[in-house]
């Protein structure tokens, strides 16, 4: 038999769905099992994309041009000017998700060999895109301790080779949820400019930052324009993850002509996410603070009832809607596939990600997950108290 590429045995499992098998059997089985695992919110889509959608009377579904509908970038420019993003539509991209981003972003700026620093636990995917580009992580970890806060300048500092090309930053942060301050914003712009590098900054999740002081985007670091190369998705502010549209916005013209070869060479991004999303930036006020209020109390209610539990370590995300939590367990991989395979409490279950696939070397996040509060306040108070449960029961449990 022909053999397979190095890339794809290279290329990481999903921490977020490896184990879904799992709990497609435990569902199987008769057992309710509560999805704390993926970023999919079940919040309502805006009425103005589903009615978008519900109205759509073209006679043919044609391509889109490869950068993407003139009239969503139109909007997606006024819509970076509420948060004072200083963009034209000339610098919008639209590709297929948040994902497809990332990855030409990879494949525009990186050679293989090149190398990118990132601040972990970091979004699993990163990863498998840096392998498909050729290009390497370099991992500068971060604390649960010291509440996944930015590493101190030293740690990004000793990592800087003639192969480093950027740093990638998630803000506000998956999987950690944390909210990078306008200090530790100013710091990574000192690095990238005194070094040459561009700074990836994927904010998806711009619109859930819990705390009274501005979001900081890249976009707002003077000095660094031409390097920023933002990453975004309107899967998560919109409820709209299915859609699969995201964009890639640059100032740097050279970039933009590698991007535009690669989004020539797939030819669109989807006509029909593309004229729900561009409904969707018309959502109200009032959708807008729905959703954010939603996501504030569930994040209160999930630590709090984390933190109750003995052994449980969970400090408070201020920003997107995941936390990693630490547990009293002797490893997370082992015990996530356990409540899902052996386990069961009232006939119910829980599926969480271990952390230890947001994190490059396997010896760190043994004891941590990453959950999301994407479930209503009583489906996650049933689930804290399946957790519970399952914690006491489990054979690897190590006493706090």
């Amino acid at each position: 038999m022909p053999s397979v590429s190095n890339r794809g045995e290279l290329m990481p499992a999903s921490p977020i769905r490896k184990l879904v098998p799992l709990a497609n059997k435990a569902k199987a089985r008769g057992t309710k099992v509560y999805y704390l695992n993926i970023g999919q919110p079940d919040l309502p889509t805006p009425p103005q994309g589903l009615e978008a959608l519900r109205h759509i009377n073209r006679t043919t579904l044609e391509y889109s041009p490869s950068e993407g509908l003139l009239s969503l970038r139109k909007k997606l420019e006024q819509y970076y000017h509420r948060f004072k993003i200083d963009v034209s539509v000339d610098d919008i991209i639209v590709t297929t998700g948040g994902s497809e981003a990332v990855l030409f972003a990879f494949l525009a700026c990186l050679d293989p060999g090149d190398e990118i620093i990132v601040p972990e636990p970091a979004y699993a995917n990163y990863m498998a895109f840096a392998i498909s580009s050729g290009a390497k992580i370099v991992a500068v970890p971060s604390n649960i301790d010291m509440g996944f806060a930015l590493p101190e300048v030293a740690d990004f500092e000793k990592l800087i080779t003639p192969k480093t090309k950027g740093i990638l930053i998630c803000n506000p942060n998956n999987p950690t949820g944390y909210l990078y301050t306008q200090k530790e914003m100013n710091l990574l712009r000192d690095i990238v400019k005194k070094h040459d590098l561009f700074l990836f900054s994927d904010e998806v999740y711009r619109e859930f930052c819990y705390t009274g002081a501005p979001y900081i985007s890249a976009f707002h670091l003077k000095g660094i324009e031409e390097q920023v190369v933002l990453i975004d998705s309107v899967s998560k502010r919109y409820s709209e993850c299915g859609i699969r549209i995201g964009a890639i916005i640059t100032k740097h013209k050279q970039l933009k002509e590698n991007l535009m070869k690669l989004c020539q060479a797939r030819l669109s991004p989807p006509l029909l996410g593309q004229i729900v999303a561009e409904a969707s930036i018309d959502a109200s006020d009032e959708y807008m603070l729905m959703t954010y209020n939603e996501y504030v109390e569930r994040r209160k209610f999930l630590v709090d009832g984390l933190n109750r539990i003995p052994g449980c370590y969970s400090p408070i995300p201020m920003g997107a809607f995941y936390t990693v939590a630490s547990l009293p367990i002797d490893d997370a991989d082992k015990f996530c596939a356990w409540m899902l395979r052996d386990f069961q409490y009232e006939g119910k279950t829980v599926f969480l990600a271990p952390a230890s696939g947001f994190y490059t070397d396997p010896n760190l996040g043994r004891n941590e997950v990453r959950i999301a509060y994407i479930l209503n306040k009583y489906d996650l108070a049933d689930a804290l108290r399946v957790l519970r449960k399952a914690l006491e029961a489990y054979p690897g449990r190590v006493e706090p």
